[in-house]
C-alpha cells in the first residue's frame, strides 16, 4: 500500500517530534522544515498528499507560503497551523482555501483527525452512507409495499430522492445499483397506484386526494398573494424534483426554505395540458369548454401553449384577486438577460409570474444532440448539467435580484421527466400524436397488460378529438415505438429523458416557498 505524504512546515518542528512519530506509527510518511521557503522547494522536488503549515515563521510566513503553495498546486489540501485566533488571520487563510485550521498547542489525535477529515473524508462518508441505506433499505421496501396514501407516496418518493442524491457520492457501484431497483419497484407501485386512483380524483369533490395541477394555484398561490403584496412565482417547466435538490442549497444562500412541498401533475405529464391547468384552475375539457379561443388541441396547428397569460387572467378573476400581476416567458438566453434589465419595472406588482423553459429545452436536446447525450448520460450528469446551467443563467441573476429586494419567491414546475428504458409496442395511424409516453388516437393497437388504458377521455377530462379516440400512457421506464423501424426507433431514443406518462419522476412536482434572507 502506498503511503500518504505529509510535508510539515514549522519553526518548532523539532518540539513536534511526538507527533511525527504517532504519525509514522500510523503509516504516514512526514518530511518536515522549519521555513517556508525550504517547504516550497521540496514541493518542487516530489509530490506530496497534504501540508501542514504554521502561521508565524521567520522569513516568509504561513499565509505568504500558503499563497506560493495555491499559485503552484491549487488542489493540494493545507492545513494551516497558528499560536494566534486573530480573525483576521482566520479570514485570511479561510479565503486561500484551506482545508482545516488548528489551534496550538496541537495533539497528535487533532493531527490524525485533521488528516481523516481531509483525506479520508469521502471514503468514511461513503462507507457510512451506504451502511445507512442498507439499514433503511428495508424500510423503504416495507413501506412500497403497504396501500400507500398520496401524502405517503410522496414522504417515499422525497427519500427516494435523498438517498439518490446522498448515495451518488459513494464508490459502491454495488449500492447504487440496489437503490436503481428498488426505485424501479417503487415505481412499478405508484404506476397501479394512480390507475387504481387517479379517475376517482379527477371526478370527485370528496374525499382524500392530492393537490393537483388545476388546484395546486388556488390552494397555495391564492393564500401568499392574500398575505403578501409582491410576490414571485418561477415556473421552471420539466423540472424533477431531485434537480430542485441540488439547486437549493445555491437558492439557500439568498432564500430561506418556508416550505419543501411536492403536488401532482395531471396526465398527460406534458407542457399542453399540465401548465395550461396551473395557470387557468381547470381541467384541460374544462378549458377548451370555458375558453374555447384558449385551447388547441394535438391535432390542431398552432403552439399549445400560447394562451398562459390569458387564461391566468381569467382564473385571478374568477376568483375576485383583483390585483395587479405580469407574466413573462423566457425561451432563450437573450429573453431571460432582458427580463434582468426590466426587474425594476416588476417590483409594484402583486404577482409576477415568470416561465423558464431551459430544462424542458435541455431534455429535448438531449434526445436531439450527440454532445448533450455525452455531457447527460444518466441521473447524476443530468443534475450536474442543471447546476451549470443554473449557475450562469439569467434565472439565477433574477432570483438574486429580487432575493436583495426582500420579494416573496414561489418556485415550481408543470411536470418532470424520466429517462425511459423499455420499448412497448404501439400501432397508430398517422394522426396519432408524436410523444413517447403516450398516445391518443382513434386506432391504437397495443397489448393492454402495458399501458394504462383509458377508453373515454372524458374520464379523465381530456378533450376528446373523435368518437372513437382512445388514450393509452407508458409506466415505469417505458416509452412508445412502432413496430416499422423497431431497432432504429428504439436505440435513438433508449436512455433519453421523455414525459407525458405515468412515473414518480413525472408527477411528483416540487412546489416550493421562500423567504428572502
Amino acid at each position: 500500500m502506498v503511503k500518504i505524504k505529509i510535508l510539515w512546515a514549522d519553526d518548532e518542528i523539532d518540539l513536534l517530534k511526538p507527533h511525527i512519530l504517532f504519525l509514522e506509527q500510523k503509516g504516514y510518511e512526514v518530511f518536515t522544515t522549519n521555513n517556508g521557503d525550504e517547504a516550497l522547494d521540496l514541493l518542487k522536488e516530489q509530490p506530496f498528499d497534504i501540508v501542514f503549515l504554521d502561521e508565524n515563521m521567520p522569513g516568509m510566513s504561513g499565509i505568504e507560503t500558503l499563497a506560493e503553495i495555491k499559485a503552484m498546486q491549487p488542489h493540494l489540501p493545507v492545513v494551516m497551523i497558528t499560536k494566534s485566533e486573530e480573525e483576521t488571520i482566520m479570514e485570511d487563510a479561510i479565503g486561500s482555501n484551506i482545508a482545516d485550521y488548528l489551534i496550538k498547542p496541537v495533539k497528535p489525535n487533532q493531527i490524525l483527525l485533521s488528516l481523516k477529515k481531509t483525506l479520508d473524508n469521502r471514503k468514511i462518508v461513503s462507507e457510512k452512507k451506504t451502511h445507512a441505506y442498507q439499514q433503511e433499505f428495508r424500510n423503504i421496501g416495507m413501506e412500497i409495499s403497504n396501500n400507500l396514501t398520496h401524502t405517503e407516496w410522496i414522504d417515499v418518493y422525497k427519500k427516494l430522492v435523498r438517498w439518490e442524491l446522498e448515495l451518488q457520492k459513494s464508490d459502491d457501484e454495488s449500492i447504487q445499483d440496489i437503490l436503481t431497483m428498488q426505485k424501479e419497484e417503487a415505481n412499478q407501485v405508484f404506476s397501479k397506484f394512480i390507475q387504481r386512483n387517479y379517475v376517482g380524483w379527477l371526478n370527485s369533490n370528496q374525499g382524500d386526494k392530492p393537490s393537483l395541477s388545476h388546484t395546486i394555484f388556488r390552494e397555495k398561490v391564492f393564500p401568499i398573494i392574500s398575505q403578501d403584496s409582491n410576490v414571485f412565482l418561477i415556473l421552471i417547466d420539466n423540472m424533477r424534483y431531485d434537480q430542485w435538490k441540488v439547486l437549493q442549497p445555491i437558492i439557500e444562500q439568498y432564500y430561506r426554505i418556508e416550505s419543501d412541498d411536492v403536488y401532482y401533475s395531471i396526465l398527460p405529464t406534458t407542457t399542453q395540458y399540465a401548465r395550461n391547468s396551473f395557470f387557468s384552475g381547470l381541467l384541460p375539457s374544462e378549458i377548451e369548454r370555458k375558453y374555447p379561443k384558449y385551447w388547441v388541441n394535438e391535432d390542431e396547428e398552432g403552439t399549445k401553449n400560447q394562451f398562459e397569460s390569458e387564461l391566468l387572467g381569467e382564473h385571478l378573476k374568477r376568483y375576485g384577486k383583483g390585483i395587479k400581476y405580469s407574466y413573462h416567458k423566457i425561451l432563450n438566453l437573450t429573453a431571460g438577460r432582458k427580463l434582468v434589465e426590466s426587474l425594476p419595472n416588476l417590483l409594484q406588482n402583486n404577482l409576477n409570474v415568470i416561465v423558464y423553459n431551459f430544462v424542458d429545452m435541455l431534455s429535448h436536446a438531449r434526445t436531439e444532440m450527440e454532445i448533450i447525450r455525452e455531457l447527460a448520460d444518466d441521473e447524476p450528469a443530468y443534475r450536474s448539467l442543471t447546476i451549470s446551467w443554473f449557475e450562469h443563467s439569467p434565472l439565477f441573476d433574477i432570483i438574486r435580484y429580487i432575493a436583495d429586494k426582500g420579494m416573496r419567491l414561489i418556485l415550481t414546475t408543470d411536470h418532470g421527466s424520466v429517462r425511459v428504458q423499455n420499448p412497448v409496442k404501439v400501432v397508430g395511424d398517422r394522426n396519432t400524436n408524436t410523444n413517447l409516453r403516450y398516445k391518443i388516437g382513434k386506432s391504437l393497437n397495443y397489448n393492454k397488460k402495458e399501458v394504462f388504458e383509458v377508453r373515454n377521455p372524458d374520464e379523465v377530462f381530456l378533450p376528446k378529438l373523435n368518437v372513437s379516440s382512445s388514450l393509452i400512457f407508458c409506466q415505469n421506464y417505458d416509452f412508445f415505438a412502432y413496430p416499422n423501424n423497431y431497432n432504429y426507433y428504439v436505440n435513438y431514443y433508449k436512455n433519453t429523458f421523455q414525459h407525458g406518462g405515468i412515473s414518480l419522476e413525472e408527477m411528483m412536482i416540487p412546489f416550493i416557498k421562500l423567504k428572502a434572507r
